[in-house]
């Protein structure tokens, strides 16, 4: 039984098409902390929108716990943004949501929103304006990511509770780009289990990802939630959204949605924010070989190459295998982006590969500066 597609944001082998609207976030952005508590609004639907616009009555006490999930999905809203990426070797666009975790513009998101991005822009809910971003790190294997909003300061960071703490049963309500709209958008339910494993694997590309420790919810979570805060009946942030996108599938439940805790989640941006690097974590730019590749049994097959990158410098083509980098032996497509991540752009490597005349190759190449992930 597999889990149904909820996030438009994880392989970089194909095109994403969720477009964010930028105008309605700023719109509504403009007034938050203006709006009142009112009747309960049903999963999916957007925060204190009316069809004249944005509600105003009075403002909220960011200090006294909301009474309700709609009061402590709005606790958190000006401690998010909206994320939006273009990504340049799919020719697509992509659309997810971050939770601000400095004041100066560090924001905590899934490595699958920004995975393959050319370039990242972020409009902050507590502001309304809209920021370019860069990554300073990720950990692929947990799916996490930080990025650096340019020129940010002053902003509202999100308040951040203990998911330790964190029990089945619990009332949370997730909260994001909802189908990259724009709008801060509310998927309330419940806690259902913890610690939960789930295997995503990638139709495209063959290649797969494991998972571990996540919040199981009852939840409708959306495409574009991800990255998003999943939030306590206290209106702190408990865990971040993270779910399949489009062309994944999860290999055990159905329907259901999954959170990364908030504790875990932070002491990995704390590493990549101290550019602690490791077999894990990824500091910095992404190294570029310059091809798109799929899982066979005997390595990574090319399915293009990027014109002008290092691969096709070697003379590189589709349906070549690359077999090895460096000391490391490449079995599949998920191998060969392990491996890359342990470099950086300006390292020289050695690439192997067997070409169409079923000849071994190998040769030095410099890797260039690619997209994210």
């Amino acid at each position: 039984m597999s889990v149904q597609p909820l996030s438009p944001n994880r392989s970089t082998t194909r095109s994403r098409t969720l477009r964010a609207g930028a105008a309605a976030v700023v719109a509504l952005a403009a007034t938050l902390g203006l709006v009142a508590c009112g009747p309960s609004t049903l999963p999916g639907t957007p925060i204190a929108q009316s069809p004249g616009g944005v509600t105003q009555s009075q403002p909220i006490d960011f200090h006294t716990p909301p009474a309700d999930l709609d009061a402590a999905a709005r606790n958190v809203v000006p401690g998010i943004v909206d994320i939006e990426t273009e990504l340049g070797m799919q020719n697509g666009e992509g659309a997810g949501t971050g939770i601000v975790l400095g004041s100066d513009g560090i924001v905590l998101t899934n490595n699958h929103v920004v995975e393959g991005a050319t370039k990242i822009s972020a409009t902050d809910l507590g502001n309304g304006q809209t920021y370019d971003a860069t990554v300073l790190g990720f950990d692929r294997s947990e799916d996490m990511a930080v990025i650096k909003l340019t020129g940010a300061s002053g902003l509202r960071t999100a308040p951040l509770g203990d998911s330790g703490k964190v029990a089945v049963g619990d009332a949370v309500v997730g909260v994001g780009n909802a189908g990259g709209r724009g709008t801060p958008t509310p998927a309330s339910g419940a806690v259902t289990a913890l610690d939960r494993s789930i295997t995503a694997s990638d139709d495209a590309t063959g290649s797969a990802e494991q998972l571990t420790g996540l919040i199981q919810v009852a939840a409708k979570i959306e495409p574009g939630d991800s990255g998003g805060p999943l939030v306590d009946a206290a209106g702190q942030v408990i865990g971040m959204d993270t779910a399949a996108s489009k062309g994944f599938r999860f290999d055990n439940g159905s329907g259901l949605g999954f959170a990364i805790p908030i504790n875990k989640a932070v002491t990995v941006a704390k590493q990549i924010q101290a550019g602690q690097g490791s077999d894990r974590v990824h500091i910095g730019d992404t190294a570029f070989i310059g091809v798109s590749v799929s899982s066979i049994g005997s390595g990574a097959l090319i399915r293009g190459v990027v014109q002008g990158g290092p691969a096709d410098q070697l003379g590189l083509s589709a349906r070549d295998v690359i077999t090895g980098l460096d000391d490391h032996a490449i079995t599949s497509a998920s191998d060969l982006t392990a491996t890359m991540d342990l470099h950086h752009p300006g390292d020289t490597v050695t690439l192997k590969w067997v070409d169409l005349t079923g000849q071994n190759q190998s040769a030095r190449v410099q890797l260039g500066k690619g997209p994210v992930g």
